[in-house]
């Protein structure tokens, strides 16, 4: 579980993690191993107050993925 505050927790069914390969300039492995990792919430889905993700999908919504995602 995610802590955000005293009222606002995000579960850990919510976050998923993939490792991918790095995008941009890199050594002799750049094309060969996942070097990254992504991080993605879905914010539609989320457990959090409707009202805060309201106001969420509001300051955000334009980084939101099609299906709600969140990918950092």
């Amino acid at each position: 579980m995610l802590k955000i505050n005293d009222q606002i927790t995000i579960e850990d069914w919510e976050l998923t993690e993939q490792f991918i390969r790095a995008s941009g300039p890199g050594g002799q492995n750049v094309n060969k191993v996942s070097s990254a990792v992504q991080l993605r919430w879905n914010v539609l889905a989320s457990s959090i107050p409707a009202a805060v993700k309201a106001r969420f999908r509001r300051q955000y919504g334009a980084r939101l993925t099609q299906a709600g995602e969140l990918v950092l």
